[in-house]
């Protein structure tokens, strides 16, 4: 009868120790945009650069046209999916802005 609590615990700590070793396995990938983002756009545009009162990104469309400005001007020569998946990380991760459910378009932002 007293071996049974200590099962118990036995147990207890072999799933815990099997759930832990499964969510460390699980976890995710970065995504393209993230990875494009962290290599060639984070050693200027930080977190605050994102949050400033002036920023020009101010919805999905506009956000997209920053993106393909600033890789433009860095000479990265990015595909349009290349600068949509950095738009998507930096919406999904910053921003929250509706996105488009259409093409994004390559015409400059309105003013």
């Amino acid at each position: 009868m007293t071996w049974l609590p200590l099962t118990r615990i036995l147990l207890l700590t072999a799933l815990q120790t099997a759930c832990a070793i499964v969510h460390a396995q699980v976890a995710t990938s970065p995504t393209r945009g993230q990875l494009l983002y962290m290599t060639h756009c984070v050693a200027c545009h930080n977190s605050e650069m994102h949050w400033r009162d002036q920023r020009q990104a101010t919805d999905w469309g506009s956000l997209t046209q920053q993106v393909r400005r600033w890789q433009a001007a860095a000479a990265l020569q990015w595909s349009e999916d290349d600068v949509v998946e950095v738009a998507r990380h930096l919406n999904d991760t910053i921003y929250r802005y509706p996105r488009l459910t259409g093409p994004v378009s390559m015409a400059a932002p309105r003013r």
